[in-house]
């Protein structure tokens, strides 16, 4: 049955792949000419994409991407498929996936109707919503952003949690000075060494960054919401034959159980480098993501 199964979902992709042709040119072009799908990927972004111990990008979107590309390989009948890695921060993604040096990216990419207008995503692999970060000894309540008036708070530049805040801080005239960090690892840095009172994080982030610091128990994450941020692997803008083929993949990854066993591997298993177990349930706003696929950039439709 799995084999018939197999057939069956390669048969449909190939069906997709085939009309690429008639819609003009695709990246399926590309990768069926050269033989190769790059993966973008951030290498901070713990337990999304990050590095291993040997360097490697592991993580829960990078193995799914990883899955993707063995179907886009079935899609195209190609004998052999090079699956290549190329580094991305939250300023260089979009950019590097809009000029093709990338094909997906893999990390941490928060879908929203702005971002609509340069990228496209495929179904959502995950919902987050935005916390804040800081020291247990730093006199701020990370419930309360009004406890961070005059203080800093550092996020991810180009990122939407970095907008998120600059635009509370301005609507409630808090006079908070925003930090700008190049990804993840320097954002917990900045309040872990006291250049900044707090950070702004996605909660599957905080919780793995904080996990990854050198002393977690220095911290406190909150558990208040500032925004929902639901996550999808982000693909090229007005590529339809391609964006198919991989929406397709993600759905039946989702549909067989896959995601959710990946899921499990990097929320509630111990991961490397360095063994840590995020202890990190699945959230009912996950769970309806995935029970009803989708690539909306609506936060509404994840309530």
């Amino acid at each position: 049955m799995k084999a018939l199964a197999a057939i069956s979902v390669a048969a449909a992709l190939l069906g997709s792949a085939a009309s690429a042709h008639a819609e003009g040119p695709s990246r399926l072009d590309k990768i069926k000419e050269t033989g190769v799908i790059t993966l973008g990927h951030p290498e901070t972004s713990v337990p999304f994409a990050y590095l291993d111990g040997n360097q490697k990008p592991i993580g829960y979107t990078v193995e799914i991407c990883q899955e993707v590309a063995q179907y886009v390989k079935a899609a195209l009948k190609l004998p052999k498929l090079e699956v290549r890695y190329n580094p991305t921060t939250s300023a260089t993604r979009i950019p590097l996936l809009a000029n093709g040096t990338i094909d997906l990216e893999c990390g941490n990419t928060t879908n929203n109707l702005e971002r609509h207008k340069l990228v496209s995503f495929a179904p959502t692999t995950f919902v987050a919503q935005v916390v804040l970060v800081a020291r247990k000894d730093g006199g701020v309540d990370p419930n309360n952003l009004e406890s961070f008036r005059g203080k800093s708070i550092a996020a991810q530049a180009g990122g939407q949690t970095f907008r998120l805040i600059s635009q509370l801080n301005a609507k409630g005239n808090l006079g908070i000075t925003m930090a700008p960090t190049k990804d993840t690892a320097e954002t917990i840095l900045m309040v872990e060494s006291g250049r900044a009172a707090g950070s702004a994080n996605d909660d599957g982030i905080a919780y793995g960054a904080v996990a990854s610091s050198k002393n977690p128990d220095a911290f406190v994450i909150g558990t208040k919401g500032l925004e929902m941020a639901p996550y999808g692997i982000m693909e090229p803008k007005d590529d339809p034959a391609f964006k198919k083929v991989v929406d397709d993949a993600v759905r039946d990854l989702i549909k067989s159980g896959k995601v959710a066993a990946i899921y499990d591997k990097y929320f509630n298993s111990p991961i490397p480098p360095k063994q840590i177990n995020l202890k990190y349930p699945m959230s009912d706003a996950l769970k309806r993501a995935l029970a009803n696929p989708t690539d909306s950039g609506d936060p509404k439709a994840y309530e």
